[in-house]
């Protein structure tokens, strides 16, 4: 062999060689490429995972909320009036004497003050809750405030268009009106 059929021999293995490492180098290229790929992706699930992990938590402790708020709301309405109940019974013990003091009494003076102290009792009861009646009698008619079930005309010329008659008391709970007043208006 001739040096330049040598030349190009060594030539042809060196390119030989040159093409060989560089498809090894691309293997290992394309090998880190994967790796990184999958260790990309494999950190992408798990933090797909933990999200999902706490998004459940989370619903689920805002479900046990909901309902402990409602299992609340609801002892709530079915227990508010217990307290005001449980006043009411001394006064309803205080009616029961009094109908069995009326049955064996002939006085009915000793009845009529039976009465009005337990009246005077169940107001003040009812004031310490908030119960405040409507002072509406000689007043100018407010339709918030009365229910007009009567028209007359006016005994005297300042009460008209004023309540001259007050059938049923209004009330207010706390300012807020639980009660309208029923009246008759003198036109």
């Amino acid at each position: 062999m001739s040096e330049k059929e040598e030349l190009e021999e060594t030539k042809n293995q060196t390119e030989e060689l040159d093409q060989t490492a560089l498809e090894d180098q691309r293997k290992e290229v394309s090998e880190e490429s994967e790796t990184a790929e999958q260790t990309e992706s494999e950190n992408w699930q798990k933090k797909y995972e933990e999200l999902n992990d706490k998004h459940l938590r989370l619903y689920a402790e805002f479900e046990n909320f909901r309902r402990r708020n409602a299992r609340e709301r609801m002892e709530l309405i079915q227990n508010a009036g217990e307290e005001i109940i449980t006043q009411l019974i001394g006064i309803i013990d205080d009616f029961e004497r009094a109908i069995k003091a009326n049955e064996e009494s002939t006085d009915s003076t000793a009845v009529k003050e039976g009465m009005d102290l337990i009246y005077s009792k169940t107001m003040n009861l009812l004031k310490q809750k908030g119960l405040k009646s409507m002072d509406s009698m000689n007043q100018e008619f407010d339709a918030d405030l009365h229910e007009a079930v009567a028209r007359i005309p006016a005994p005297k010329k300042k009460l008209k268009g004023k309540i001259v008659d007050v059938i049923e008391k209004g009330y207010y709970l706390n300012d807020k009106i639980i009660r309208h007043a029923k009246v008759v208006v003198g036109e």
